[in-house]
């Protein structure tokens, strides 16, 4: 009874047409695990990444090693973006005393208005 039932599962496997049988069709399977695995790594890289928030429409900015000499700052306004990184050069021009900033034991920083009387 077994050795028919084993006859029978090859002679029908043998007995189809050459059209049924495709040798490409594993080969499409594995593109369809290449396409899915290929979505998921781009999902984590944006999420790792924190893209999102540059595809919406906030303003924002970011400031990476802040205080060190490779310090950056992204600047995120409407449409435009821009990447600033720190130098050794030192400003100069004319402007006016807005305040004073100091750093706190803790690592604070408390910015404290300028009176008009100071000027």
């Amino acid at each position: 009874m077994l050795n028919s039932l084993k006859n029978r599962k090859i002679k029908s496997f043998l007995d189809r047409d050459e059209e049924t049988i495709d040798p490409m069709s594993n080969l499409a399977n594995l593109f369809d695990v290449a396409m899915v695995f290929a979505v998921a790594f781009m999902v984590a890289l944006v999420s790792f990444l924190q893209i999102p928030g540059m595809l919406q429409n906030k303003d924002y900015t970011v400031i990476t090693n802040p205080g060190k000499p490779d310090m950056e700052i992204i600047v995120k306004e409407g449409e435009e973006i821009k990447h600033y990184e720190a130098t050794d050069a030192t400003g100069s021009g004319q402007g006016e005393l807005l305040g004073k900033a100091y750093r706190l034991p803790d690592g604070r920083v408390v910015y404290v208005p300028a009176n008009k009387e100071e000027k």
